[in-house]
C-alpha cells in the first residue's frame, strides 16, 4: 500500500461540513457543541472558550472562523473568570464519531506568538476510562512562537502530555499565510500524518511496545484556539487581535461510513 493521499481520497466520502451559510451562522448544531469554561484546560490557558458567536460562527464565505478576543476590563471579571481572552472551542462528542479514515481539514491559522490552534480527535469513551487512556489523535497543532511549523502527535496511556508521540514538519514558510491541507489516515494497524499531500509521520503499534494502542475505537472532533499555556507562550506584539483562524472544510473519507 503505498503512502499518498490520492490513495485514500479514492474511499468515499464518508461526512463533511463545508461550512456554507450566512455570516454570523453559528456552526451547525447538529455536529457542533462549544465547550465553556476559563480554567486553564490542564495546560494553564489563559483564554475563556465561550458560546458566543463573537468567537465561533460562519463567515459567508464558506469557512468557519474561530476568533480569539482581548477581554475589557468589567467583562473580564464578571463573565470570564479573570481570563484576558476569549475563544471557541467546538466537539462533534455525541454527535459525530467516527473510526479510521482519512481525517482532513483545510484551515488558514492565526498569526502571532502565543496563539496555538488545533485540530483533533479525542475517544468518545473519554466519560467512561479518562484521558489519556482514551486516546487522543492530534492532527494539527501549531505554536504562534513557530509560524511555519505544525505539530502531529498520538497520546495514550504511558505516552501523554510531554510525553506524547509526536512528530514536526516545516512549510518552510508561515501557515498563517494560506490555507493548508491538514489530514491524518488513519487505520487499524497505523497513522500517517501529512500536511498538504507530504506525508511527514506514521505511528504503528511497534512504535510503542510498552504502551497500549488506544485507537481501536469511534473518535470524535474537535476545533480550538488556545492562548499561551505551558507548551505556548504569552501573546506578545506579533499578536493583532481579533485574531482568527478559518477552517474552509473538515472532511472523513473512509472505506465505509463510519460517522454516527
Amino acid at each position: 500500500m503505498g503512502d499518498g493521499l490520492a490513495e485514500f481520497r479514492r474511499w468515499p466520502l464518508a461526512w463533511s461540513d463545508e461550512f456554507d451559510g450566512p455570516a454570523g451562522s453559528p456552526p451547525d448544531p447538529a455536529t457542533w457543541r462549544p465547550e465553556v469554561g476559563g480554567h486553564g484546560w490542564a495546560n494553564e490557558e489563559l483564554q475563556f472558550y465561550t458560546d458566543d458567536r463573537d468567537n465561533a460562527s460562519l463567515d459567508g464565505e464558506g469557512n468557519l472562523a474561530i476568533v480569539v478576543r482581548r477581554t475589557t476590563s468589567p467583562l473580564r471579571e464578571s463573565h470570564f473568570g479573570g481570563c484576558a481572552y476569549t475563544s471557541a472551542r467546538l466537539i462533534s462528542k455525541d454527535r459525530v464519531r467516527f473510526s479510521y479514515g482519512l481525517v482532513q481539514a483545510r484551515i488558514r491559522l492565526p498569526r502571532g506568538r502565543g496563539i496555538w490552534p488545533a485540530f483533533w480527535l479525542l475517544g468518545q469513551n473519554i466519560d467512561e476510562v479518562g484521558w489519556p487512556e482514551c486516546g487522543e489523535i492530534d492532527v494539527m497543532e501549531n505554536f504562534g512562537k513557530e509560524p511555519t511549523t505544525v505539530h502531529g502527535t498520538v497520546h495514550g496511556p504511558g505516552y501523554s502530555g510531554r510525553a506524547g508521540r509526536t512528530a514536526s514538519h516545516s512549510a518552510g514558510g508561515s501557515l498563517a499565510d494560506g490555507f493548508h491541507l491538514y489530514s491524518v489516515c488513519w487505520q487499524p494497524d497505523r497513522i500517517r500524518w501529512y500536511l498538504d499531500d507530504e506525508l511527514y509521520s506514521t505511528v504503528t503499534p511497534a512504535d510503542l511496545p510498552r504502551a497500549p494502542w488506544v485507537f481501536d475505537h469511534d473518535f470524535f472532533l474537535l476545533l480550538n484556539v488556545a492562548v499561551g499555556g505551558t507548551f505556548s507562550a504569552p501573546p506578545d506584539g506579533s499578536v493583532t487581535f481579533p485574531a482568527a483562524m478559518l477552517v474552509d472544510h473538515v472532511r472523513v473519507y473512509a472505506p465505509a461510513a463510519t460517522s454516527g
